[in-house]
């Protein structure tokens, strides 16, 4: 089974610049997919053929948005806008297409497909002088922490129902976290930027674990730097690979041990790239 999770950084956009090609190229089963950034009526026809398609745009116009294709009709959905989150820190967050959770019917696999906020800096940290936005007095940064606080309870839950229905779990997405130094290109000087400050690292050591969910890419890479999946428009990072990991695959220990090749599909030039983040893909024998 070929899994992979795709931050296309707004489907028309990922169309113009060759998402079709690369999708029929790769021939996968399952494709999670973030910031769509369009409501579901305007997706442009034709780009997902061959697939079902389940999907929450949320309410924010040219914001967010989450997507699972298979190649069979699933066997359930969720999408927190049809089921209020438990955790009360998410609730904010429902209308937001942020998340998804799809039941394959030809796998005992649940998929869960994440686009998790970027966040900001704390207050304490934000200089005007080193800033490309107004500082915000902390906001951003509060807010991706109380969805952090809310979905780490959120997974632990969704991973013990998938349990008792005897299905494995696999949480696909953008997480906007990077979590050692090989998952950042220049991790020295970002140790105080927004996706890899302590208190982010330190949630993702919470959520992944040899009993909890399992980094698959990081397993099949260990100690290596990279393999990264975003690199920034700006200047000369994606020529030099100064690139983060910040798309995952996070698999129960079973499914984990299941991947038989884990790597991103790096665009082969800066002019050909299709977003910001590369497609992350892992093929699973079941």
């Amino acid at each position: 089974m070929r899994v992979a999770t795709f931050n296309i950084n707004g489907i028309r956009a990922a169309q113009r610049r060759g998402f079709t090609e690369w999708l029929t190229r790769r021939d996968c089963d399952v494709v999670a997919l973030q910031e769509l950034r369009c409501p579901e009526h305007a997706v442009p026809p034709g780009v997902f053929d061959g697939y079902h398609v389940a999907l929450d745009a949320g309410t924010i116009p040219g914001r967010n948005g989450v997507a699972v294709l298979t190649r069979q009709p699933p066997a359930d959905v969720r999408t927190w806008a049809g089921a209020t989150p438990r955790a009360r820190e998410l609730r904010p967050f429902a209308q937001e297409g942020r998340y998804l959770e799809v039941d394959l019917a030809d796998a005992p696999v649940t998929i869960a497909c994440l686009y998790l906020p970027k966040g900001g800096l704390p207050a304490h940290l934000q200089d005007p002088r080193r800033m490309r936005e107004a500082p915000d007095g902390g906001a951003k940064y509060a807010r991706k922490m109380r969805f952090l606080t809310g979905f780490a309870r959120h997974v632990t839950d969704a991973r013990r129902v998938a349990a008792r229905q005897g299905r494995e779990f696999l949480l696909l997405g953008d997480l906007n976290v990077a979590h050692t130094r090989h998952d950042v290109a220049n991790w020295r000087r970002n140790q105080l930027s927004e996706g890899f400050l302590p208190e982010e690292r330190a949630w993702l050591d919470g959520v992944v674990g040899p009993r909890r969910l399992v980094d698959v890419v990081r397993r099949a890479h260990p100690g290596a730097d990279g393999p990264y999946s975003w690199w920034s428009w700006m200047g000369q990072a994606f020529a030099k690979d100064a690139g983060w990991r910040i798309d995952y695959h996070l698999a129960t220990p079973r499914l984990a041990r299941a991947a038989t090749s884990a790597g991103t599909d790096r665009d082969p030039a800066p002019d050909a790239r299709i977003s910001d983040h590369a497609p992350v893909v892992v093929d699973y024998d079941l």
